[in-house]
Formats: C-alpha cells, sequence, structure tokens
C-alpha cells in the first residue's frame, strides 16, 4: 500500500537537497501534485499533508473531481495537460492556472474569455525544448516572438513564465541541456519584455532533481508520490 505522507516527506527531502545545491530554499519550489487518474481520497490525503497545489492533464477529470471536493478543504488547481480551444470557457473558471499555453491561438481565446468573465488568468507559455514530436509546446525559436504576442495581444492573462517537459531519457546530459534551454529562453523573455516572468515549471517524477539545478520553481511530481499511475 502507498503511504502518501512518508512519500512526501521523502521528495520534499529530495527537493530540499537539490534546491541547496542551487543556492535556493525548499520553500523557493512549489510541489504540484500531478493527480491524472488518482481518486479524490488520495488526493485529499496529501493535501492533508501540505500539498498546496494540484495539475490536472484532462479537463473533463478536473471537473469531475472539483465537483466532490470538500468545500472545507482548500487546495489550487492547475491545468497542466494540453488545452483544447473548445473547452476554455468549460475550464476557465475551475483553475487557479493553465500551466500548458502552446499557441496563440489558444491564448488569445483564453484572454476573450477572461475579458467576458473579467478575470486576468495566470499562465505558463509551454515549449518544447526536447525535440520530441509527441511533446505540445511552442519549438524554441518560435517561443519569442510568440510570447511577445501572447503578452502584447492577450491583456487578461498574466503571463508568469515557461513550463516545458523533459526527454523522455535516462540521459542527464540531454534532459538537462532541455531545462537549461528553458532557463536560458526565460532569461532572455525576461530582458526583452521587461517583465519578472518568475516561474520555471520543469521536472516531473523521475527528473526534478536535475530540474530543480537547473533553475526550476515548479516541479510537477505524480507516481513518486502516489505510486504507479491507475489506467490512461
Amino acid at each position: 500500500m502507498v503511504n502518501i505522507r512518508e512519500n512526501l516527506a521523502r521528495l520534499r527531502e529530495e527537493i530540499r537537497t537539490a534546491a541547496k545545491r542551487s543556492g535556493r530554499r525548499e520553500e523557493d519550489i512549489l510541489f504540484v501534485a500531478v493527480t491524472k487518474t488518482r481518486p479524490v481520497e488520495d488526493i485529499i490525503e496529501a493535501v492533508r499533508w501540505g500539498v498546496t497545489a494540484v495539475g490536472e492533464n484532462r479537463v473533463q477529470e478536473l471537473l469531475e473531481k472539483k465537483a466532490r471536493w470538500p468545500e472545507n478543504i482548500s487546495v489550487r488547481w492547475r491545468l497542466i495537460g494540453h488545452l483544447q480551444k473548445n473547452k476554455v470557457r468549460k475550464v476557465f473558471g475551475e483553475v487557479s492556472s493553465v500551466d500548458s499555453v502552446d499557441s496563440l491561438d489558444l491564448a488569445k481565446r483564453l484572454s476573450a474569455e477572461g475579458e467576458r468573465t473579467g478575470r486576468v488568468l495566470p499562465v505558463l507559455v509551454e515549449v518544447n525544448t526536447s525535440g520530441e514530436e509527441s511533446k505540445m509546446g511552442l519549438l524554441p525559436g518560435e517561443a519569442l516572438p510568440a510570447l511577445g504576442k501572447i503578452i502584447g495581444e492577450c491583456p487578461f492573462l498574466s503571463v508568469e513564465g515557461l513550463m516545458t517537459i523533459g526527454p523522455l531519457t535516462e540521459d542527464e546530459a540531454r534532459v538537462r541541456r532541455s531545462f537549461a534551454s528553458l532557463r536560458e529562453l526565460a532569461e532572455k523573455a525576461r530582458r526583452e519584455f521587461s517583465l519578472p516572468l518568475p516561474e520555471l515549471s520543469m521536472g516531473m517524477s523521475g527528473d526534478f532533481s536535475w530540474a530543480i539545478e537547473e533553475g526550476s520553481t515548479m516541479v510537477r511530481i505524480g507516481s513518486a508520490l502516489f505510486g504507479e499511475r491507475r489506467g490512461t
């Protein structure tokens, strides 16, 4: 049986160690519990032991879980998976952030919904730094121009930073290059657009220590916390 409390304590120690190696503190890294296929009961357990943010991949699953969520337990819901444009209205008022904005068109639709509802939505812009065709996100070469248009043309979005998914490999050097690429891109964007862009969401269960050492401020951890995923 998976012990969520023990797993969380172990993960926090690993985060603390990696943060120290990069000259930062554990508190500088947001732990996002990835809850795809996880029952609400497991998520509640994680939140009771200190998780403050959860990341869902699918809109429908997020909505179903929120409908069953106890009103007296507070947590931030972040959408971390690909958002189809026809689901923008469904999810807009249900999340604290969309961490997977991967096109100007999607950004415009989110901003339009923000204008309609009178809300500015925090977002992260997703960049495909691994070069893998299976992954979503803007290509590094098109990311800065697209980011500039999102900032300039989407007044109801607050761009907080960038997100990437590392390559599916155990090659540490390759994974680190992917993360370093996002960090360098963020540094260029800060200079070009004079914005803080403080968040770098990178690192998952298998590579979050490397990500933190490369500058991540937000790690997305599922299986290392909850055990192997159930279903798809």
